[in-house]
């Protein structure tokens, strides 16, 4: 298969005349609109964006793309923090009008359709007291989200996405449709699993839902100064405490929005934002030790329902603005690495942060070989991110986020949750699969021989080395 940087016209024709989607090119009204992704950082110029419809409308693309040699970047929720969903000269896979969601409550199951945002699930499974184990943004897309792991709120009582996940559908690089699970295609199955999207385009996602309708939540927020002593008596509390209780630290400027007190807009704090999903009757027992450390500026726990929590930092984080990432495991918060957060907490601009999101519990339930996702033996994952909404702001946002992962990276495990990868070379994505990479390079020569699925993390067939970008 010849590859190019640019669409051949022909191919882009073909996409016209065979899509029930509609194709959008350079000079349509609606192209600057659609090429964008979530970080205002990334400036891509596609020669063509595939709106599917369908499935059908995904074989298409996947199939006239490759007869024409044409680069191809596939996206779902354009959350990406490399900006991964979208390509210079080539085709973007765009899944956004797939979203059609079926719950089933007998089974206690969720069918999602690969355009799918988290609020779309978290819509349709609220509704019967259900949830599935996703992130905490709620405009995040399902299928990236998923193919790298799934860290979020109810981690550490249910696990991962991945482990939630029960079957999915996926177009391959030749264009043929499969249906991967334990029983079907189990060694891609394995690999989707955390190997994000090197293997296929996944059209639709089966999970496994939980009970889950209202929770306890709310950021508890500290003065800066308390922040070791936070961070000090949050490493021993949160790993032996029930599995229904969740928490990630972060630090962050409160927002000037009506939920905060007007008196503590714009302060800088380190905090932890708490989710209990255990029975009402243990609430007061299991959050007694939270309510009764330090002195906390703001004790926000309130109980509210469950899709309330997954889109409370939606506003905050609206599409368009600008994002640097640095990320690594955490298997325990040494004393040095304290001091290292301590120096950087002042983040730089008002929606800036560092979040530690423990992935604990029933995470470490499953063994580091059962699922791509190899990094079963860490308890955080951490991540820096520098965010701003102007553009003169970034060269800012991005220095101080790589000082502070510079310092703090020989304190971590190694490795780096591979949704929170920018574009950091081979080395980083092998070191975030592990000693799962070779297995998943052997997968992909299988399913993916020439590597036309590279617009991602990239993980090359066999041996080869990783294609850039």
């Amino acid at each position: 298969m010849q590859t190019s940087e640019t669409a051949p016209q022909r191919t882009v024709a073909a996409l016209i005349d065979k899509l029930r989607g509609n194709v959008i090119r350079p000079a349509d009204a609606e192209y600057e609109q659609a090429r964008r992704v979530h970080n205002g950082m990334i400036d891509r110029r596609p020669a063509a964006i595939a709106r599917c419809d369908d499935v059908a409308d995904v074989i298409t693309t996947v199939r006239l793309a490759g007869e024409g040699g044409a680069l191809l970047a596939v996206r779902g929720g354009g959350h990406n923090a490399a900006g991964l969903g979208v390509c210079d000269g080539g085709v973007v896979l765009d899944l956004s009008r797939m979203r059609g969601v079926r719950v089933d409550p007998a089974h206690a199951t969720v069918r999602v359709d690969a355009g799918c945002t988290l609020g779309d699930v978290d819509h349709a499974t609220h509704a019967f007291g259900l949830a599935t184990p996703f992130g905490i943004i709620s405009t995040s897309g399902v299928s990236g989200l998923t193919l790298g792991g799934g860290i979020g709120h109810l981690s550490r009582r249910y696990g991962l996405s991945i482990d939630n996940l029960l079957s999915a559908d996926v177009v391959l690089a030749d264009g043929t449709f499969v249906t991967a699970s334990a029983e079907q295609h189990p060694d891609l199955f394995w690999a989707l699993r955390g190997g994000g999207g090197n293997f296929g385009v996944v059209t639709s996602f089966e999970f496994r839902c939980h009970p889950v309708r209202n929770v306890v939540t709310g950021p508890v927020l500290y003065d800066l100064d308390d922040a070791g002593d936070v961070l000090r008596w949050y490493r021993e509390f949160l790993p032996s405490a029930p599995d229904d209780l969740n928490g990630f630290f972060s630090f962050m400027t409160i927002p000037p929005a009506p939920q905060f007190p007007e008196h503590l807009h714009l302060r800088k704090v380190c905090g932890v934002v708490w989710c209990y999903t255990g029975p009402p009757e243990r609430e007061a027992e299991v959050l007694a030790p939270v309510r009764a450390f330090g002195n906390p500026l703001l004790d926000g726990l309130h109980e509210a329902a469950f899709p309330v929590l997954q889109s409370a930092f939606d506003a905050l984080y609206p599409p368009g603005l600008q994002w640097h990432w640095r990320a690594d495991f955490i298997e325990d918060i040494t004393d040095e690495s304290i001091a290292v957060h301590e120096k950087f907490a002042q983040v730089p601009t008002v929606q800036s942060t560092m979040h530690m999101y423990p992935i604990d519990g029933a995470v470490h339930d499953v063994d580091r070989g059962d699922t791509a996702f190899g990094h079963r033996d860490a308890t955080w994952a951490s991540v820096i991110i520098g965010i701003d909404p102007d553009p003169a702001n970034a060269p800012k946002i991005k220095q101080w986020t790589v000082d502070y992962w510079d310092a703090l990276h020989p304190h971590s495990a190694g490795g780096a949750y591979v949704n929170f990868l920018m574009a950091e070379g081979d080395a980083r994505v092998r070191a975030a699969y592990g000693a799962n990479y070779d297995r998943l390079a052997q997968i992909k020569e299988h399913y993916d021989p020439e590597n036309f699925f590279r617009v991602n993390q990239n993980i090359a067939p066999g041996n080869q080395e990783g294609t850039p970008k």
